[in-house]
């Protein structure tokens, strides 16, 4: 349906531009990845600005979301209420959601991108929308910033293309399809010319990959603001003349990443500017690609090393690291073009599981799954399922999203994953509790179905229940809570409210247990009192006969305290 002329750039329009950006990058991913030879030739490019994009656009439907409950649970008289989220909250979301789900050299350069933005436009104040003069500034400011948070920038690349972009709305007007075109027609101009900035990429024969993503990402910004695509809506030309033949492998055979560190190691990072500044000195003489975006305290880094332990230690270092990824571009690896590494056969069955906390990632890759780590308060994409199906690389898959929250979107990762040729059975496990349960009874040697059988009835047998701190005032099923207070949830629903840990604890547990059990599962987060789980065990032991108790460290899981009862 045809989108309505926006003269301003507003909330709605950020909502949107995340949108149709998503949609758009989702058509050209494989034309992206196939063209991906710069920095590394590893066929991934259009995938990690997919991903990245996607958790802009889940962080700025979660605002919108979040907006309407307010405005529901508001009095009727509070007339602003439905007016929606402002334009600094909209784009201040994106910004957020881009960073944190950033992917690859490009996908964290994107963010920067679409960080650079949001400073523009939410230094507006309360102002509800902008026209082309703040677009166009927005636009300076983020290929500026995108610039100067790359160690050593190189021409014939994403940046190029973004500084290509704001000089050509420079010359605009001051309506905002004006803007969004000229920048849009000024990339794609850049974007042509790449090969002949960048040896590696006249070689191949192609275009840079992540300029094409900005690119595609600059002709959603026109639609967003003309109601329409631009004319020229495809991006022409990504093989010049003589690139017929796989780019990959091209590059490959020419050289040019075989004096190339041998990681690639990317994570958050939590740390002050000071100690980030020294971080990129050091990193910088350790590797190459060095990218790093963020501020507040909040940072995503991506660098490419020989030593991905040094990477990881200057981190540690600099504040808290999380979120690490180290991938090897060596033989066999996903980053080796595929004329050099034999196939790896495919395992029959896997299981691939949504965990909380690192102690639960390490229990559940203990006992064989693919574990996919969700932080408090940033869920996994479907994209990120989806790359952690692949990743189990089997040809049967049961899927353990362990958070009632996420089922829509383990829904649509698995359908996904059934169009790649893979089959995958989704158990909507509401709780880590309850994937505990089921993965103690998963073989992989019985027929398919007659294991997912088995998973889901150990899952559904198993009530699970948290223990939490309230963040803020609000109505219960148990009643009224104040922020501070602790929250004793039964399946999902509050149940006991009170002052103490412990005591909340026992009672949601003698609540749980009135009904029966033979098993009591305990899972503890870093941030509960370390007695909590003796006291509950004793009162397994002297109240319920013939019950075990099994207690595992959680990590940092959001929940103070999760409990399952088989």
């Amino acid at each position: 349906m045809a989108q309505v002329p926006q003269r301003f750039f507003d909330a709605l329009a950020v909502r949107t531009w995340c949108g149709l950006s998503l949609r758009a990058l989702g058509r050209a991913r494989e034309e992206i990845d196939a063209i991906n030879v710069y920095p590394v030739a590893d066929g991934d490019t259009g995938t990690n600005l997919y991903l990245t994009v996607e958790s802009a656009a889940a962080a700025v439907e979660a605002v919108f979301a979040a907006h309407e409950v307010d405005a529901g649970a508001g009095d009727a008289e509070d007339g602003d209420a439905a007016d929606g989220p402002s334009l600094a909250d909209a784009v201040g979301a994106m910004a957020h959601g881009a960073l944190i789900g950033a992917r690859g050299n490009s996908g964290t350069i994107l963010a920067q991108l679409l960080r650079g933005m949001a400073q523009v436009l939410s230094a507006r104040g309360d102002s509800p929308h902008t026209g082309g003069s703040g677009l166009r500034a927005a636009l300076r400011h983020a290929a500026e910033s995108a610039r100067n948070a790359v160690a050593r920038p190189v021409e014939g690349t994403v940046l190029t293309v973004a500084s290509a972009a704001a000089d050509a709305a420079d010359g605009a007007g001051d309506d905002c399809a004006e803007v969004a075109l000229a920048a849009y027609e000024g990339a794609r101009a850049a974007l042509a010319a790449t090969p002949g900035q960048l040896p590696v990429l006249e070689r191949a024969g192609v275009v840079d990959a992540g300029g094409h993503g900005l690119v595609t990402v600059l002709a959603a910004l026109v639609e967003t603001c003309t109601g329409r695509p631009p004319e020229t809506g495809a991006v022409l030309h990504a093989r010049v003349e003589h690139g017929d033949a796989d780019p990959a492998g091209e590059c490959a055979a020419a050289g040019a990443d075989e004096d190339g560190p041998a990681f690639e190691v990317i994570y958050l990072l939590e740390a002050e500017d000071a100690a980030v500044a020294r971080l990129r000195q050091r990193l910088d003489a350790l590797g190459d690609s060095l990218v790093v975006v963020g501020g507040d305290g909040l940072w995503n880094v991506h660098v490419h090393v020989d030593d991905a332990g040094a990477a990881v230690e200057a981190g540690v270092e600099a504040g808290r690291p999380y979120r690490i990824r180290i991938t090897h571009f060596g033989r066999g690896d996903v980053h080796t073009t595929g004329a050099e590494r034999p196939p790896r056969e495919r395992a029959q069955r896997a299981v691939v599981a949504v965990v909380p906390g690192e102690g639960l990632a390490e229990l559940y890759a203990g006992a064989g799954a693919t574990t996919l780590l969700a932080r408090p308060g940033e869920p996994p994409a479907s994209g990120e399922l989806v790359q952690a199906v692949r990743r189990a690389h089997a040809r049967e898959v049961v899927l353990l999203p362990n958070d009632a929250e996420l089922r829509h979107t383990a829904a649509a990762a698995a359908e996904q994953a059934r169009t790649e040729g893979v089959r995958v059975a989704l158990i909507p496990t509401r709780s880590a509790v309850q994937g505990i349960a089921a993965l103690a009874v998963h073989e992989a040697e019985r027929r398919f179905d007659e294991d997912v059988v088995a998973m889901t009835s150990a899952a559904g047998a198993t009530r699970h229940a948290e223990v939490t701190v309230a963040e803020r005032q609000s109505w219960t099923t148990a009643g009224i809570c104040q922020a501070g207070d602790v929250l004793g949830l039964i399946d999902g629903d509050v149940a006991v409210i009170g002052p103490d840990v412990s005591r909340v604890a026992a009672t949601v547990l003698d609540r749980m247990l009135s009904a029966g059990g033979e098993l009591v599962t305990l899972v503890l987060g870093d941030e509960a009192p370390q007695d909590v789980a003796d006291q509950l065990e004793a009162r397994v032991r002297e109240a319920y006969l013939a019950v075990d108790t099994v207690v595992y460290r959680g990590g940092r899981q959001g929940a103070l305290l999760l409990v399952g009862v088989e």
